[in-house]
Parts: C-alpha cells; sequence; structure tokens
C-alpha cells in the first residue's frame, strides 16, 4: 500500500500533456515479480488512451486523470472518472460533490478494502496506489464527516475522513494477517496552498505553500508502517523523496532496476530499518524544467524564487528579496538558508565563511 517528504519530478511530457513512453513505472517493474497493482483516485499523468494507468502497468484503475475541479453548479462536462479503461462517468455529473458532501472517498475506501482483500485471498503480491482527493479545492467528505471537524470547514471534514480511510486500510491487513508482510508509506504530492487561506491546510513555521519550492511547498510528512521490520516510534531526519520510493520498492521486490538510465531516488530501507543513521545526498527542487534550488544536508541554495504576481502563494508571509512575485535570478549569488536552524527560511546566510562552506558542500 503507498501513497504519493519531497515530490520533485513528474515525468511528463509536456508537448503532448501526459507520462512519457520512455519512463517506467513503479508497476511495469513489480509485474515482473508477479505483483498485482492498482490505483484509486487520482492519476494526474495524462487523460489520453495513451497516458492513462493501464497502459503504463497497473492492472487495475479506479478514478480520474486528474482532480474534481469545478464548482457546485458546474454546467460544462467535468473530468471524466474511469473503471480501469472505461469512463463510467464525471465528477459532479455522475459522482456529485456538492456544498462539501460527497461519498467519493467511501468509494475510494471500498475500493481498496476489495482489493486487498482479493489479492490477500488469492495469496498474490500486491502493489495498491491510493490517492484519495478529497483534501484537494473544493474540498469534500461524505455525510458521516461532514461539519464533524473543530475546523468546521470542509477541508477539516475531508482530513478527518482521508485520516479514518487510512486506518481502515491498516486494520483490515491486521485482519488478514498480512501486515507483518506489507510496507505502507504515507506522504503527499506538495504542501498545503497558502492561497486557499481558512479554506486549506497549514504549513505550520514553513515557508509559503504549493506551487513553489520553498519549504512549505516541497516538505511533506513521510510515515513509513511495517510491523515487525520498522519500529514505532522512530524518527529518522534523512532528507528523502518520493523518487525513492520506486528504488525502495523495486530492491524490496528483488526486481533489478533497468540499467539504460540514471534514478534520482535510493533505497530508504537502511533508514527505515536504523541499519544507517543518515546517507547524505542532494536533493533538487525543479519548478517546471528550471532548477530553481539545491539542498544538501542542512544547507539549501536558492537559484530562483518566486511567489506570483498575481495570486502571490505565500499569503502572509514576507522575507525580503526571497518572497519574489516575479521569477528572479539569483544564480551569481544563490539565497542560502540553513533548514536545520531555520527550517522558515526567515534569515538569509550572509556572505562569509558558513556561506561559502555551504556553496562549497552544495556545488
Amino acid at each position: 500500500v503507498l501513497r504519493p517528504f519531497h515530490n520533485l519530478s513528474s515525468g511528463i511530457n509536456a508537448e503532448y500533456g501526459g507520462i512519457s513512453e520512455t519512463e517506467i513505472l513503479l508497476p511495469e517493474l513489480l509485474k515482473q515479480a508477479g505483483y498485482r497493482s492498482k490505483i484509486i483516485g487520482k492519476w494526474h499523468l495524462g487523460h489520453r488512451p495513451q497516458y492513462l494507468p493501464l497502459r503504463h502497468g497497473f492492472d487495475e484503475f479506479f478514478g480520474s486523470s486528474n482532480c474534481h475541479f469545478g464548482g457546485d453548479d458546474v454546467k460544462t462536462p467535468n473530468l471524466p472518472v474511469f473503471r480501469n479503461e472505461k469512463m463510467i462517468g464525471r465528477y459532479y455529473t455522475n459522482f456529485t460533490i456538492e456544498h462539501g458532501l460527497s461519498n467519493l472517498t467511501v468509494l475510494f475506501i471500498q475500493e481498496a478494502l476489495s482489493f486487498i482483500e482479493s489479492q490477500a485471498k488469492a495469496e498474490n503480491p500486491f502493489f495498491l496506489y491510493w490517492t484519495p482527493d478529497a483534501n484537494h479545492q473544493p474540498a469534500y467528505a461524505s455525510q458521516a464527516f461532514h461539519g464533524k471537524s473543530r475546523r468546521n470547514s470542509a477541508y477539516g471534514d475531508s482530513v478527518m475522513e482521508v485520516d479514518y480511510g487510512v486506518g481502515v486500510l491498516l486494520n483490515t491487513l491486521k485482519q488478514l494477517e498480512i501486515e507483518q508482510n506489507t510496507l505502507v508509506f504515507f506522504s503527499s504530492d506538495n504542501g498545503a496552498e497558502g492561497i486557499a487561506k481558512q479554506s486549506g491546510g497549514s504549513n505550520g513555521p514553513l515557508l509559503c505553500g504549493k506551487q513553489t519550492t520553498f519549504e512549505g511547498g516541497m516538505r511533506e510528512p513521510g510515515i513509513a508502517w511495517w510491523p515487525g521490520t520498522i519500529a514505532p516510534g522512530k524518527v529518522t531526519h534523512q532528507l528523502g523523496t518520493t523518487m525513492d520510493l520506486l528504488v525502495t520498492s523495486a530492491g524490496l521486490a528483488g526486481v533489478p532496476l533497468p540499467r539504460d538510465r540514471i534514478y534520482d531516488g535510493m533505497d530508504l530501507m537502511p533508514i527505515l530499518t536504523g541499519e544507517t543513521e543518515n546517507i547524505e545526498r542532494p536533493v533538487f527542487y525543479y519548478r517546471g524544467n528550471e532548477m530553481f534550488a539545491v539542498r544538501v544536508g542542512r544547507y539549501k541554495a536558492h537559484y530562483w524564487t518566486w511567489t506570483h504576481a498575481h495570486y502571490h502563494f505565500c499569503p502572509g508571509q514576507y522575507v525580503k528579496n526571497v518572497t519574489t512575485p516575479d521569477q528572479t535570478n539569483c544564480t551569481a549569488h544563490p539565497i542560502v538558508f540553513n533548514i536545520e536552524r531555520d527550517p522558515g527560511e526567515k534569515y538569509k546566510i550572509m556572505r562569509g565563511s558558513e556561506y561559502n562552506a555551504a556553496m562549497e558542500l552544495i556545488t
């Protein structure tokens, strides 16, 4: 079970609007070891037939090619919902979302339970990519959670229901007695959306949010669960990315990685099991095709900054010459922060001995 720490690369073919046919996805690798794979929820790697999940290694698909964009009064066709490669309806029209109410997360939970139970009964190894989109604006929850969150908002309700859904899936693994043979990883694709304000999440002390390469946009929770293999309550400060999950999962399945390409990810198992304390590695922060920042260890250097002149993705936050509304080139003298000491990226390291040491490490 897996749900797409730092999310930095998509493999999207910008010219055609979908995943490049040269990319090799995790379910394609796992198929070599007899795994059956299913994606439930948001795909977001292209909507045309050649880009859909079953063309890229997945055996089953229930969900949509993107999020449930729109409002309560949608008068134009909304995004299609698929079962495998067949369109079975559209958001709002056939799968209703009205004033923060929808049973879509209930359906996503039921689909996951059915898949897990069927694979366990058949004693098949399996890969489940569970990506509910209830937290995306406009957020929604089912009647059981509607108006129940302390935030008294559709977003708070949606978080409660997704949290409940994760609990249901973990309990099912225990009931089927396969939890000690199953790695579960929970994360997200980006930080909270600052421009949503009270209608969205919070990135706490981190700077900015979704759409930016500041920590509020790129740093997400990374929670690994594997009873009997990963000790509960353990916290690691290892810098990781969702790209590591491909390498980690392929290693666990005993599948060799194709040798015709370079991999940005690394195997996280030595970290997760406590065998290794920390592996120092660079992490590159991209926006589109432009590398905006690089982090190595405690230091992060911004080569470009941007918060958007119109939307401004950092409401209520301002750091001089850092939260720039226009895309600003800082490559001549990158802006450097000590992320361990200053995770909010508020205090630039002035040029001097620490700045020079940080840039020598990064470059």
